[in-house]
């Protein structure tokens, strides 16, 4: 019988997809990249693996009828140890290092190509669980002011040039000037430095719009941004009037609480699209 694998990383969209296809009658064959754990223990046995053993981890998969694999969470291309090489990944590493050369979406490229080698396609979260993407327009209580929508198209003009570079996927603007991009330490450390900026004195624009979207070019089974009630809270702390981002191409994590969150500390909330 097919099966699905969730490869979970950080985060709470792993233990999410995994109620979710334990709910629809699936028993998904679940597993985590070492140093990356989130998942319960609760929800059944996890299968850890390392990038050093990924043809055993692979032969694994196909050896327990496995044919589809979703992504979710948070993960950092880890540092191999080559000791730890098995002789068949070995083989492979050539493939695996030039794509890592090539950025993260070359290595997330390479990796969905792997897993088709051996017959298992991989899926997106949103395929998954449908609700957790947006449909174009304004979610809660709150609009955003003709301003708030320059500078919304400001960013995501912004996200355009630095998602093709393969930098981040969020950045904030106020009255049309770039306060802030997302890179490697991801979204809470940028809008938390911000709110330091701001709680020092720094003179900066009153207000402003956090923008994210999928980089450029970015297979979208794979590594979609993600927003939650927690990313709300801290655009809060930066003293944001609110987040904007693109239509069915971001993850709304916990939708409701971030609707209530936002509705709450008086932020907007506004999925546009396509960017």
């Amino acid at each position: 019988m097919s099966r699905i694998a969730l490869i979970a990383g950080r985060g709470g969209l792993p233990g999410l997809l995994a109620e979710r296809l334990t709910t629809e009658g699936q028993t998904p064959l679940l597993a985590e990249l070492e140093g990356f754990e989130s998942l319960s223990r609760d929800t059944g046995d996890v299968l850890g693996f390392r990038l050093e053993r990924l043809v055993p981890f692979l032969d694994h998969l196909q050896d327990h009828g496995v044919t589809r694999a979703v992504f979710a969470g948070g993960v950092h291309r880890p540092r191999l140890d080559p000791a730890l090489i098995d002789p068949a990944t070995m083989q492979l590493l050539p493939r695996i290092m030039a794509a890592m050369q090539q950025g993260d979406d070359g290595t997330l490229r390479e990796v969905i190509t792997l897993m088709g080698e051996w017959g298992i396609e991989v899926v997106g979260a949103q395929d998954i669980c449908p609700d957790l993407v947006a449909e174009p327009g304004v979610l809660g209580a709150h609009q955003p002011k003709p301003g708030d929508r320059q500078d919304a198209a400001r960013g995501f003009d912004i996200l355009r040039l630095t998602g093709a570079a393969d930098v981040g996927q969020g950045c904030v603007v106020a009255r049309g000037q770039c306060l802030a991009l997302e890179a490697l330490p991801g979204t809470d450390v940028m809008l938390s430095h911000l709110a330091g900026l701001r709680a020092d004195g720094l003179a900066l624009p009153d207000g402003g719009v956090f923008c994210k979207a999928p980089k450029s070019g970015q297979d979208r089974r794979i590594d979609l941004p993600a927003l939650g009630p927690q990313t709300v809270a801290r655009a809060h702390e930066a003293g944001l009037r609110g987040i904007a981002f693109e239509a069915g191409g971001v993850l709304l994590i916990e939708r409701a609480a971030m609707i209530a969150r936002a509705d709450e500390l008086g932020l907007f909330l506004q999925a546009v699209g396509p960017v």
